[in-house]
């Protein structure tokens, strides 16, 4: 018995290609964002606290080889050509396991520094109005 050559009107069956690229979300496992609350912004150093490990998905691996010196989140994103968004979603994942840690910059050190305790500002204008 002989194979049915495709009829002229069927269109081909596209076969995987190696250069590709891989959907977003199979890369993210269907999450757009993550459920951690903590905020990841352009400018946080990312510093790998473990080495890869055979199982972890190709991005995972790529993430931890980078991060053995502290690199920002803008710079992760731009070298595995993946979105922020992206980037960040992976990024939590190795956070919540400890693979990685976070941390501030001096910009975000000295703003923390800078920023106003709540409580004394109530305070100072409770006792201006008393005045």
């Amino acid at each position: 018995m002989t194979v049915p050559e495709e009829a002229e009107d069927e269109p081909a069956r596209r076969k995987p290609d190696d250069d590709q690229p891989v959907p977003l979300y199979v890369v993210t496992g269907g999450r757009s964002e993550s459920a951690d609350a903590m905020a990841l912004d352009l400018v946080t150093l990312v510093v790998a606290r473990a080495d890869p490990h055979s199982g972890q998905s190709p991005e995972h691996t790529a993430l931890l080889r980078m991060c053995r010196y502290p690199i920002s989140v803008a710079e992760i994103s731009a070298y595995l050509g993946l979105p922020f968004s992206a980037a960040t979603v992976l990024l939590t994942d190795l956070l919540d396991s400890s693979q990685v840690e976070v941390r501030q910059t001096r910009v975000e050190q000295r703003q923390a520094a800078a920023d106003p305790d709540l409580d004394t500002l109530r305070a100072l204008i409770d006792g201006l109005q008393r005045l």
